[in-house]
């Protein structure tokens, strides 16, 4: 089974990278049958930072309940809305099984998103994240998610985006971006995911396919380490969009058919408390 924990539908592209056509419900369908994706998740986008353009979840529903054997819906919440933790249960009610994309410009222990950390621990969510020098930022080796991790451990917090996989390197500086150069062991994730078990890795987007290729020697061990921890996700969101991390997972990871199968489904299945 694989199942992508990371798609977006509707008209998110950021500008900078010029307008591409958004897909269609019935378009992801088509190229989760190609690529042989048998579950997808749809993350929201409703925070003004995380696009240029939105995804509302009340859409992601709409959405899911369309193919409901094949995708299953997040809820997100920009934090600074009022009731912010009334509107995400509204959200659960409608069937949302999961938080994210969660991508404010705030720090990632403001105080506002905390009481959003505290509703997911009191239901036993997962909470999808994005981080960056300006997007849930932290310092040098993520004492603000440490500390969050601590406070709400029945949260399973799930880290993506390039100021997450940058802290892979034990000289991350918290500049983020794509990094070429070697590996340094000593990163903050390898620590974090072996300390605490309500925390994932999202492999998703360029940051992570260039986290677990850029260094290849050290991929290895990493995948050694964490491969219980490390979940599929393609971040799926314009018309064309090449999606490596399915090749990479199923022909190219150093990784034996228990590995792979965890990373590919079995890991995130666990997250959400599902059978197959």
């Amino acid at each position: 089974m694989v199942i992508d924990c990371h798609v977006h539908l509707g008209d998110t592209v950021p500008v900078p990278f010029g307008k591409r056509r958004e897909v269609t419900v019935h378009q992801l369908i088509d190229r989760m049958n190609r690529e042989g994706v048998d579950l997808t998740v749809l993350l929201p986008l409703e925070s003004p930072e995380a696009a240029t353009g939105w995804y509302l979840t009340d859409q992601a529903i709409r959405d899911y309940e369309t193919y409901p054997e094949r995708l299953l819906a997040f809820v997100a919440v920009d934090p600074r809305m009022s009731n912010a933790v009334g509107r995400m249960q509204h959200f659960l009610d409608r069937g949302c099984v999961g938080f994210g994309e969660h991508k404010t410009n705030l720090a990632f222990d403001d105080e506002r998103s905390l009481a959003l950390y505290k509703a997911c621990d009191e239901r036993g969510l997962c909470l999808l994240f994005h981080s960056d020098p300006g997007l849930n930022y932290d310092e040098v080796g993520l004492p603000r998610l440490q500390k969050c991790l601590k406070e709400f451990p029945n949260c399973t917090f799930i880290g993506h985006g390039p100021g997450w996989w940058a802290a892979i390197s034990g000289d991350d500086d918290r500049s983020g971006g794509y990094p070429k150069e070697p590996i340094k062991p000593g990163g903050a994730l390898d620590r974090l995911l072996a300390e605490y078990d309500n925390l994932y890795a999202d492999i998703s987007a360029g940051s992570g396919f260039n986290a677990l290729t850029r260094d290849p020697d050290f991929t290895e061990g990493f995948i050694q380490r964490n491969w219980r921890k490390l979940l599929l996700g393609t971040d799926y969101m314009f018309c064309g969009q090449e999606l490596p991390q399915i090749k990479w997972l199923r022909e190219d990871a150093p990784v034996n058919d228990e590995q792979r199968e965890a990373i590919a489904s079995q890991n995130f299945l666990r997250i959400i408390k599902r059978d197959q």
